[in-house]
């Protein structure tokens, strides 16, 4: 089911749009490239727990994105994180995991906005690793734009293994170009397409958040993390 559009107005215009201005001021470059209507997907790079928040705050239109089903087991994140735009993913795999899947396919093809982190968790050491290849498959399934987002600061207002976010701090979020994942279509059953256009993305957000690039994936998620978790579509 898609997140209640009545909790997220309230969570964002309430609460969360609010913290961006004033609690952790945020600079925002490049909205105007995000589409004002139709389908898209946001790509960021993924430094802290508060990115999600930072993008629900700056954005005009709402975005989902897909969290551990656990969380719906307490009482404190039932309500809030589905407010959030939140869709819990069962990760024990197999069937289970592919309907949150089916329902952000649903969402794109709704003409909604979907974000994925591409590293598939957080980045532990600054640098920004390489990109699992489910952003790519997302893009070439529903024909949606990919916008590469580069966030920072985020990491210094919370860090990865921080539990609360440290007010007063600022942090920035940067859009970049729309990358159209039409011209890999005459590809799409090769194997490679999905890893380079994938990388056209990971390059994008690089030159946005100015981080390293390194070849590798990063560290899996940790048991109690909260990572957006479309990184099981595929590596």
């Amino acid at each position: 089911m898609a997140p209640s559009t009545t909790l997220y107005r309230l969570a964002r215009g309430g609460v969360i749009r609010p913290a961006t201005k004033l609690v952790w001021p945020t600079g925002v470059e490049g909205l105007q490239n995000v589409p004002a209507q139709g389908p898209a997907i946001i790509a960021p790079n993924h430094i802290s727990f508060l990115d999600s928040v930072v993008l629900i705050g700056v954005l005009p239109r709402q975005i989902s994105f897909v969290g551990k089903a656990e969380y719906m087991d307490s009482w404190r994140t039932r309500y809030l994180f589905p407010a959030m735009g939140m869709i819990p993913i069962d990760r024990s795999g197999g069937r289970k995991s592919m309907v949150a899947l089916d329902q952000v396919v649903e969402i794109l093809d709704r003409g909604e906005l979907f974000g994925i982190f591409p590293e598939g968790t957080r980045s532990r050491d600054g640098l920004l690793h390489r990109g699992r290849t489910g952003v790519a498959r997302l893009a070439l399934q529903t024909g949606a734009p990919v916008i590469p987002v580069g966030i920072s600061g985020t990491d210094q207002i919370q860090p990865p293994d921080a539990r609360c976010p440290r007010p007063f701090r600022p942090c920035r979020v940067r859009f970049g170009r729309r990358i159209d994942a039409a011209r890999y279509l005459e590809r799409i059953d090769s194997i490679p397409v999905y890893r380079e256009l994938t990388d056209e993305v990971m390059y994008e957000i690089s030159q946005l958040s100015g981080q390293t690039y390194v070849d590798r994936y990063a560290s899996r998620p940790e048991p109690d993390e909260a990572t957006p978790a479309l990184a099981a579509v595929a590596s």
